[in-house]
């Protein structure tokens, strides 16, 4: 009988394991480490697995990430040879995940935290709205998320452009690309959303060049990988105003160490990295396909590259 083997602090185990019984009746379902026979493994489904939890498995025939950046994985120097590493291309984790980068824009875009303020205040603060094409905002990642980002963004009425490594066409949606996002674009922005994943290209790139382009009280939304911003320039700019304000779902260190600065700013809104996570119903039918396609000896859809990291 072929195996699952499962790892996520975060996901709901049961909630996966009754999604493979439906799918699979006739494959076992085993959390990691509890695995009597390792080399019934045949799929590994994990979020973030120990270093060496998959180098048991011999029979490995593939690895599903539950989530999108697959950094965790691809640092693991006990990763078995050969075995590819998919991602899941969920609309459920895109809708999720617009909709966090939607409330976030919104809160912003109508000054929400500025009225939470003079409520405390007990102060009447009437700041006149704008209408969203007033608001630019700018995408850092144009992925499967950041794409569909944009996309409804626009739909909204917001301004919306964004800037890749590499080339993107997305309808309606001015986009540029290159090393580094260029100041002369960034200097345009009233919001700018980090959708980057981590790759050693990607690492620290929005840092204090990168803030300090952006017009002075410009905002920030980080929900792509911690690292891809330096958090002491961030920090820096939060503290001189000269990013007005931060809403930061993923970073460097995970959980945030209680002594760190975000925990006390009021210019910076905290969430436990949970902007978009797999979505075990909607998954199913990307997995099915990605499972038969490798035990037919095809190539399943969305492998990672491990040399581009993503």
């Amino acid at each position: 009988m072929p195996g699952i083997l499962f790892y996520s602090l975060y996901d709901d185990a049961e909630a996966w394991r009754a999604q493979f019984a439906l799918n699979f009746p006739d494959w076992s379902f085993h959390g990691w480490p509890d695995v009597e026979e390792p080399d019934v493994i045949e799929v590994a489904l994990v979020w973030k697995p120990p270093r060496g939890a998959l180098k048991a498995s011999r029979n490995l025939r593939l690895i599903i990430n539950l989530g999108a950046g697959v950094d965790a994985i691809l640092s693991d120097p006990e990763l078995p040879e050969g075995v590819p590493i998919v991602r899941l291309n969920d609309p459920g984790m895109a809708a999720m995940m617009m909709q966090y980068v939607l409330f976030c824009v919104l809160n912003y875009h109508r000054n929400f935290p500025e009225f939470a303020q003079a409520q405390k205040q007990r102060r009447w603060h009437y700041i006149h709205p704008r209408p969203a094409r007033h608001t630019h905002i700018g995408l850092l990642g144009l992925g499967m998320l950041g794409g569909f980002v944009a996309m409804e963004l626009s739909r909204q009425g917001f301004t919306v452009s964004g800037w890749a490594r590499t080339p993107k066409q997305i309808d309606g949606i001015a986009t540029l690309h290159g090393a580094r996002p260029p100041s002369e674009w960034l200097r345009t922005l009233d919001v700018l959303v980090v959708l980057l994943p981590l790759t050693p290209q990607t690492r620290g790139l929005v840092d204090r060049t990168v803030l300090q382009a952006l017009p002075r009280g410009a905002k920030l939304v980080s929900v792509g990988r911690g690292a891809v911003v330096t958090e002491a320039d961030l920090i820096d700019a939060l503290r001189d105003g000269q990013i007005g304000a931060a809403t930061v779902d993923t970073c460097e260190q995970e959980p945030l160490p209680t002594e760190h600065p975000f925990w006390a700013m009021e210019n910076v809104i905290l969430t436990p990295h949970l902007a978009s996570v797999a979505v075990p119903e909607s998954c199913m039918a990307q997995i099915v396909r990605d499972i038969e396609a490798v035990r037919a000896g095809q190539r399943p859809a969305h492998v990672v590259d491990p040399a581009a990291g993503y």
